[in-house]
């Protein structure tokens, strides 16, 4: 991966770790929202609920119309909001290594790391 692309997906992943802005995500995968919806979804101030969609926007998140007086928001790419949330909402603790695996591979690498220091030691 080159560096353009890790600081695209950085942007990304910073602008998501902010709660509220994960709970307008998720709105906005029911469909197209305007401001004012939000502020009455999520119980927040319409300033703050502003900033973190702006936020959303500048990470190319979310995207904005204007309707008269109103401005609504929905997602460009749904699919990568959804494929999100799906990676988010897995229960990963399914394969797991066991205790023991844990222990018995650590083992090993201490053995590796006392040879390669032997090894060093004698010259070789």
């Amino acid at each position: 991966m080159g560096s353009r692309k890790a600081d695209e997906w950085a942007k990304k992943l910073r602008v998501l770790s902010h709660p509220t802005r994960l709970m307008i995500l998720e709105e906005l995968l029911k469909g197209v929202k305007c401001v004012n919806d939000m502020t009455e979804l999520l119980e927040l101030p319409q300033p703050n609920v502003s900033q973190h969609l702006m936020a959303l926007r500048e990470a190319g998140l979310a995207e904005c119309r204007r309707h008269g007086l109103f401005r609504c928001y929905y997602l460009p790419k749904p699919a990568l909001v959804r494929g999100l949330f799906d990676v988010l909402g897995k229960d990963y603790r399914t394969g797991v290594p066991s205790r023991d695996k844990i222990v018995a591979a650590s083992g090993q690498a201490q053995r590796k790391t006392h040879a390669r220091r032997k090894v060093r030691k004698r010259g070789v």
